[in-house]
């Protein structure tokens, strides 16, 4: 709102206004926004929890300081969503069509995560929302971001014209001391493949049997892959919210690698550096990813060890699925296997260990398990180790591995 009503302002020369034009000063007021939200309203959003008794259920699993955490607040997801929609809302494009898919994103599965944390605390129905319910949810909103990136004419790839007919002619734009060379805007369903020198890969390549009807065939196959990737990073950002501070620490350092990944993609002059894709409009997306940052380091004010709330379904979902569609749009989604590590090793700990104590179960009578319990850190809790030091190496894997996403941009 503010980003329109200075633009308006700006026409006036009224001193100042021309500010809200850079993406890097709003996204800084974005940040300090958020944070203020979170911290300061997020205090009476606990206490009001607190008072409507919205504790947190304990099954006994026979976890060092486990039961101490009976009654601790839950739902606190609503503060990171508050803390989200709300600076975006003031600061940020909200015509923009990938802002727009991001509010939505963050309402969508905040509501299915609400709706779960709504029926386990207040009908005291311990399974929450139906497995098969959530499903659907995340498949509805993988359709949605799927045929908007399909069908909207403002979502498109910005490609160099490098034939030898521009070649020779030498048509160059001049931008200041910078020069842009001549640039086609086409619809694609490409992305971006870590450590190859020409680093982009077309979905198209994979259904080029398809003939004349291939680019069709393409975009339905990324619909499904947009689906699978929503899924699957939002119910992995789920899994790992079991210790405190570990969901929100891990996602605010993958949701500051997006914003570097953003804003280097949204810039024409970077991507040129860079020799990275460039997607028109997409810098925009700097500005909610800082209210994203914002708002995990400011809950996680409350949530660090010994936490004074929980997410919740409300927040997990969201957060994961922020992550994915941001990711998705950014067309860095085959980057998120290394930059979600910590999702991902949960997942598929989890899987691991259903998959292998059920092929024991069945072959020698008896299930038997990899690891000690999943998700994985349940497992070094089993081991002794402390809740604190367990947040605290995982998060530190998580910085190796947004290094290690970053340096993907050079390392080909």
């Amino acid at each position: 709102m503010f980003y329109y009503l200075f633009a308006y302002l700006e026409k006036f020369d009224i001193p100042g206004a021309g500010m809200f034009q850079y993406i890097s000063f709003r996204s800084a007021l974005t940040v300090i926004t958020s944070l203020i939200i979170s911290m300061v309203f997020g205090k009476r959003i606990i206490k009001f929890l607190q008072r409507q008794q919205i504790g947190e259920e304990i099954r006994d699993l026979g976890l060092e300081g486990q039961m101490s955490k009976k009654g601790t607040p839950t739902m606190g997801g609503v503060i990171i969503l508050g803390s989200i929609i709300i600076p975006t809302l003031l600061f940020a494009d909200i015509l923009n069509i990938y802002v727009i898919l991001m509010i939505i994103t963050t309402v969508w599965l905040g509501l299915i995560g609400f709706l779960d944390d709504y029926i386990k605390t207040f009908k005291k129905n311990k399974g929450g929302l139906a497995g098969k319910f959530k499903i659907v949810g995340q498949i509805g909103l993988g359709l949605i971001v799927g045929l908007t990136l399909f069908i909207s004419d403002d979502v498109v790839v910005r490609e160099k014209i490098d034939d030898e007919q521009s070649l020779n002619t030498e048509q160059t734009i001049a931008i200041g001391e910078d020069i842009e060379p001549i640039t086609h805007d086409i619809k694609a369903t490409k992305t971006t493949i870590p450590f190859f020198k020409n680093n982009e890969f077309d979905y198209e390549y994979l259904v080029s049997f398809f003939g004349k009807h291939s680019q069709k065939a393409a975009w339905i196959l990324f619909v499904i892959v947009v689906i699978l990737i929503v899924t699957a990073v939002s119910n992995g950002a789920n899994l790992t919210d079991g210790l405190d501070g570990l969901a929100t620490g891990t996602s605010a350092i993958i949701g500051a690698t997006l914003g570097i990944l953003a804003y280097v993609g949204g810039n024409i002059i970077y991507s040129d550096y860079l020799n990275i894709m460039y997607i028109p409009h997409t810098g925009e997306l700097v500005v909610f990813m800082s209210a994203f940052i914002g708002a995990t380091i400011g809950f996680l004010w409350y949530n660090s060890y010994p936490a004074q709330v929980f997410m919740g379904d409300t927040g997990s979902l969201a957060i994961g699925g922020i992550i994915a569609v941001f990711a998705i749009i950014i067309r860095k989604e085959l980057l998120i296997p290394i930059l979600c590590g910590i999702f991902l090793m949960e997942n598929i700990s989890v899987v691991l260990q259903v998959g292998y104590f059920k092929y024991t179960k069945r072959r020698f009578g008896e299930g038997r398990r990899i690891f000690k319990m999943s998700p994985l850190h349940h497992h070094y809790q089993m081991k002794g180790y402390p809740e604190p030091k367990i947040v605290m190496r995982f998060m530190i894997v998580g910085i190796i591995l947004a290094v290690v996403t970053i340096v993907t941009l050079k390392i080909r």
